[in-house]
C-alpha cells in the first residue's frame, strides 16, 4: 500500500479505538454538500454518522459511512461528495 493511497478499516474494534484515543480527538460536522479539499496534513477519522464519497484527483471514488476509521494522506487532493450529514472524530498529523 502506498504512502499516497487512502487508508480504511471498516467497523475496527472497540479495544483498538480505545488505545487510539478516538473518542478523545474533536468532531466535525458537515451536511450534505461537494466540496473540493486538500489534505495539508494526514488525518485519520473515524465517523459516528452519515455517508460520505471521496475521489482523489486522478484516481477512482471511493465511499465511507458509519463505522469507519479512515486516513487520508497528506497533500492528496480530492472531491468530496456527502451524501447523508456526516459527523467524525478526527486527529491531524
Amino acid at each position: 500500500m502506498s504512502d499516497n493511497e487512502i487508508r480504511l478499516e471498516r467497523n475496527p474494534s472497540p479495544p483498538k479505538l480505545e488505545v487510539l484515543g478516538v473518542y478523545d480527538w474533536p468532531i466535525w460536522r458537515k451536511e450534505v454538500s461537494t466540496f473540493d479539499w486538500t489534505y495539508a496534513d494526514r488525518e485519520t477519522c473515524y465517523i459516528l454518522k452519515g455517508r460520505f464519497r471521496v475521489t482523489p484527483e486522478g484516481g477512482e471514488p471511493q465511499e465511507f459511512r458509519r463505522g469507519d476509521l479512515i486516513t487520508f494522506p497528506a497533500g492528496m487532493k480530492c472531491v468530496w461528495e456527502i451524501l447523508e450529514d456526516v459527523e467524525k472524530h478526527y486527529d491531524l498529523g
